[in-house]
């Protein structure tokens, strides 16, 4: 297969990467998924999400890189145990206590690195355009200028192109997407505080449940808690 037909998908267990991972395969790409565990409060819970994944689609090869300098860095609530998780707050632009200091890009070059040496012609993420306000490193103008250093920093006649085919879409539009692509999502995680159950309130799950809501749709994992509209 040439390598335009091959794509690494960032993989981190949750719905979002999961749609892009059937987008890719939808746009004629052979997977190869990526997963970082780099100490993530349910970075166990993720990981067996992410091989689950997969398995489902078949994946030409599926990478687990584990690295603590993210954690060690510190200053996020997802990595840091004594920063405590706050609850959704949808309306809110501010960034939130869940950011990881320029994660997107510590993620991405790895990504670029397993592309570039399985000559794979793609690399694909799955951010969105309601992580703009509270996440930096998902906005499109990131987005551009990560190609931009792909281009200058890989060997000569390496082509990869950098994918986020969900920036400008809502998170309910990727649910409807997934939904017609037939992504598996009972077998996806998005809590940021918990394994089993989701705690149904911290800001990935309060916008993982709006979206299945507005897709008219029931989000099928387990919460502790749902909101009433459930």
């Amino acid at each position: 297969m040439s390598n335009d037909k091959r794509a690494v998908i960032l993989a981190s267990g949750g719905m979002d990467s999961a749609t892009a991972a059937y987008e890719a395969i939808d746009r004629g790409y052979e997977p190869y998924l990526l997963h970082t565990s780099y100490g993530q409060r349910t970075e166990d819970k993720e990981h067996r999400c992410a091989e689950a994944l997969a398995a489902a689609v078949d994946a030409a090869d599926f990478l687990r890189v584990e690295t603590g300098h993210l954690a060690a860095i510190g200053e996020s609530s997802l990595t840091d145990e004594g920063m405590g998780v706050a609850d959704a707050d949808l309306e809110s632009d501010e960034i939130p206590t869940s950011y990881v200091p320029f994660r997107n890009a510590n993620l991405l070059s790895m990504a670029v690195s397993y592309a570039e040496a399985n000559d794979c012609g793609a690399v694909f993420i799955g951010a969105h355009s309601e992580d703009f306000a509270g996440y930096p490193d998902c906005r499109p103008e990131f987005f551009e200028a990560f190609q931009r250093v792909i281009e200058v920093g890989t060997k000569p006649g390496t082509e990869i192109d950098l994918v986020a085919p969900f920036v400008e879409w809502s998170k309910t539009e990727i649910a409807e997407r997934g939904l017609e692509l037939g992504v598996p999502y009972e077998r996806t995680w998005s809590c940021y505080r918990a394994e089993e159950p989701a705690c149904g309130t911290c800001d990935s799950c309060a916008f993982r449940l709006e979206a299945f809501r507005n897709a008219g749709s029931r989000d099928p994992i387990a919460y502790a808690e749902r909101p009433a509209f459930e």
